[in-house]
């Protein structure tokens, strides 16, 4: 599972969104008899965030109206007695699993089978089961060596999140908007680049700083404050990446207006006469915007278009989750911000939407990346 949530100063949870978003596949797992052990992530060493799971044992303990057994221990000799006295029908949860110091290395599939986590672990069990998108990037001994000695399976919510992927890659499916924005510039410029390589994208229109960067890509100066703002950003620095999509005649669509920020004032002003920061796009693109989504057969929305953390400047991004969620199509919703403006749980689908669970996976599955989760899940184990 990843029930990696956040915390507050004094280590408690703040959100819980992410551990119900497993509740069915535990559900189900524990209604077929099973006894039920299940592992997570909390946080890295060194991070307010990095605590153990007790806590976390108790919600779901609430939410699935029986006691989840908190084990104290991930692989020790009290974490394996712990688990054979488990009967069918109860679960258990192992302490946060990076407290075990191999989970924190990437390695390949096979060499990460042959840790003690997986050996010492592994025995005790019949199947393994992932449900745990957000994490299907990462090849640690949790995520990728379990398939490779037991026979295994994808979780409820790991299926809908790539039957919803999936969507990415059906041709049948056009036009295919995507709305790219956020301040992971980096990423996003190999998005667009694996989307132009394999004519995934009809319209790509991007908003934050990787609208700007194509702003600029496009001969048109912005204000000195906001190509500050670039540089500061390390995006000034894929500016040739850039001019290369544009020169390719990638489909890459630009804001037609900003709102900006000067001193107090805030005010909107159109492309190429930018004078003050930019922090929102304007209203003027988000029509523009609205109307290329409306016809869409796929809207992919990843990254918010302005500064979100300023309730000033969340209009263009909470527009624009309108405008997906009401196409005529089909909408994924990806990244921390929009899947938590949209108003729906992580991990929802249904026949109109998909909100995504995992940021990086996301991300990593848009730039044509493996996932190494799924690699091992489709060939690793003996299933």
């Amino acid at each position: 599972m990843d029930f990696n949530s956040p915390v507050n100063d004094a280590g408690m949870l703040m959100d819980d969104s992410r551990i119900r978003a497993h509740l069915q596949t535990i559900r189900e797992l524990l209604e077929r008899d099973n006894a039920v052990v299940l592992m997570s992530h909390q946080g890295r060493p060194g991070g307010r965030d990095f605590v153990s799971l007790r806590q976390h044992a108790k919600v779901l303990s609430a939410y699935l109206g029986q006691e989840v057994k908190f084990i104290d221990d991930v692989m020790g000799p009290y974490a394996r007695d712990s688990i054979k006295s488990l009967r069918p029908g109860e679960a258990a949860m192992l302490e946060n699993v990076r407290f075990a110091s191999e989970e924190l290395v990437e390695a390949p599939l096979r060499q990460q089978a042959n840790t003690y986590l997986v050996r010492y672990l592994s025995p005790l069990f019949q199947y393994y089961v992932n449900d745990a998108f957000a994490t299907a990037h990462r090849s640690e001994p949790s995520v990728v060596g379990f398939p490779a000695v037991l026979p295994s399976a994808a979780g409820r919510l790991m299926e809908r999140e790539v039957a919803a992927l999936a969507k990415v890659l059906d041709r049948s499916l056009s036009p295919k908007v995507f709305v790219l924005g956020g301040a992971r510039v980096a990423d996003t410029i190999k998005v667009i680049e694996n989307l132009v390589r394999n004519r995934l994208a009809d319209r790509i229109l991007t908003g934050g700083l990787v609208g700007e960067l194509f702003t600029v890509a496009k001969g048109i100066m912005l204000s000195t404050s906001s190509m500050e703002a670039l540089e500061r950003s390390g995006a000034l620095a894929l500016l040739p990446r850039a001019r290369r999509l544009l020169m390719m005649g990638a489909p890459i669509e630009v804001p037609v207006d900003y709102k900006v920020l000067e001193g107090e004032e805030v005010r909107e002003e159109p492309m190429g006469r930018v004078s003050g920061l930019i922090m929102d796009v304007g209203g003027g693109t988000v029509d523009a915007y609205s109307s290329m989504v409306e016809e869409a057969k796929l809207v992919v929305l990843r990254g918010p278009m302005g500064v979100v953390e300023d309730p000033r400047f969340r209009e263009g991004t909470e527009a624009m989750i309108r405008a997906a969620m009401d196409c005529k199509g089909y909408a994924i919703l990806g990244g921390g911000h929009v899947a938590a403006m949209s108003g729906l749980e992580p991990g929802t689908s249904d026949a109109k939407v998909h909100i995504s669970t995992g940021a990086a996976a996301f991300l990593a599955f848009l730039s044509g990346e493996g996932l190494p989760a799924l690699e091992a899940l489709a060939g690793g184990g003996r299933a």
